[in-house]
């Protein structure tokens, strides 16, 4: 029953993701709103997952009653994003509750998952994820003439998350807070440098990949086709990895970051070759799926405070390297892109040879 509700609570979550980052900026700027107003509404999320585990540093304490109260908010946030959507000032604090919810609730449940099920067994269930993002991104593309429509997959696969999540709640006895029990940023920071590197070096990817390729000359349907081959390597690395996880997880999460460096300096030689591109997409099940899994594993086994641990992780890496990454890509934005891209993937990587496993 764990694996299932754990894989369940995946599939929805990343189902109101994918609906969340693909189709909703789409629908503010059929509704009026400018690309200004856009990016100040949809930075505010990944600000708050960088801001929010500095608070639970000696204030807060991620508890079993604190979650479930952030699936409230999370619903809540979901609702009132649609009844804001006239309203940017409105729009921007439910995007802000938004924030707060998926700040605590994903840490918390891969927590929850790496003790029920372990890590060898994570990227199976993590899989079901990707799957709910990939369905949401091929259907919802059917109904962009019919707005409402994407609010109403937003709040019910929100509603479903949360049904799950509070289910795999029941799993987890409340916990008491142990004072004796210290946390460090510092005795790892080669490692929380390095994953705020990466994502940085992601952002060029998750903004403008699209456009990048199709000013070489690619067509849209051929790149829908590119994404979509990235995320079928990326379900198959979490599906395949059993035995990976099993290995020196330090060794597994340099080898991933090396693969990024790989992966964006292919892009910036070869834009407008289709068979280096699917080459480059491949090593998303590497960049991606594998550093995910054997990071958040690595974590989970360094530190104490486990829950606060993946806090930081989503913090520093989506939070913070997404943030500023936008940005950087938003201003570097040309044929160089992905050439920076590497750069910085390489800065990652000789910030991680500097981690010792402890």
């Amino acid at each position: 029953m764990g694996f299932l509700n754990i894989s369940s609570f995946y599939f929805f979550f990343f189902s109101a993701i994918g609906v969340y980052i693909i189709y909703l900026p789409k629908v503010l700027e059929l509704d009026g709103f400018d690309s200004l107003k856009i990016g100040i509404i949809f930075a505010a999320s990944p600000l708050i997952r960088f801001i929010a585990p500095f608070l639970f540093l000696k204030h807060f304490h991620l508890t079993k009653t604190l979650y479930i109260s952030s699936l409230i908010l999370f619903i809540v946030s979901g609702f009132l994003i649609y009844l804001t959507i006239d309203s940017f000032y409105l729009l921007l604090i439910s995007n802000i509750a938004f924030g707060i919810s998926i700040a605590l609730i994903l840490p918390y449940v891969e927590t929850i998952a790496l003790k029920l099920i372990g890590k060898e067994n994570f990227g199976k269930s993590r899989l079901f994820g990707s799957i709910g993002f990939i369905i949401i991104a091929l259907v919802l593309a059917k109904f962009m003439n019919f707005p409402k429509y994407i609010f109403y997959t937003l709040i019910l696969t929100i509603i479903f998350t949360s049904f799950f999540g509070y289910k795999i709640a029941s799993f987890e006895k409340e916990e008491i807070k142990k004072e004796n029990e210290s946390f460090s940023l510092i005795s790892h920071w080669p490692f929380w440098l390095s994953a705020f590197l990466l994502q940085i070096s992601f952002a060029p990817f998750y903004n403008f990949f699209t456009i990048y390729e199709t000013s070489f000359g690619l067509s849209y349907e051929e790149v829908s086709y590119l994404w979509t081959f990235g995320v079928i390597c990326e379900i198959a690395m979490f599906y395949f990895q059993t035995s990976l996880m099993k290995k020196n997880l330090l060794l597994l999460i340099k080898i991933s970051i090396f693969s990024a460096i790989i992966r964006w300096f292919l892009l910036y030689l070869y834009p407008n070759s289709i068979t280096i591109t699917y080459i480059s997409q491949s090593l998303h099940a590497l960049s991606f799926a594998l550093y995910y899994s054997s990071s958040i594993a690595y974590l989970y086994h360094m530190y104490k405070k486990k829950k606060l641990a993946q806090q930081f992780f989503g913090g520093f890496s989506f939070g913070l390297g997404g943030f500023i990454g936008s940005i950087l890509a938003g201003i570097f934005y040309g044929k160089y892109l992905f050439l920076y891209a590497s750069i910085v993937a390489l800065l990652a990587f000789l910030a991680i040879l500097k981690e010792k496993n402890l």
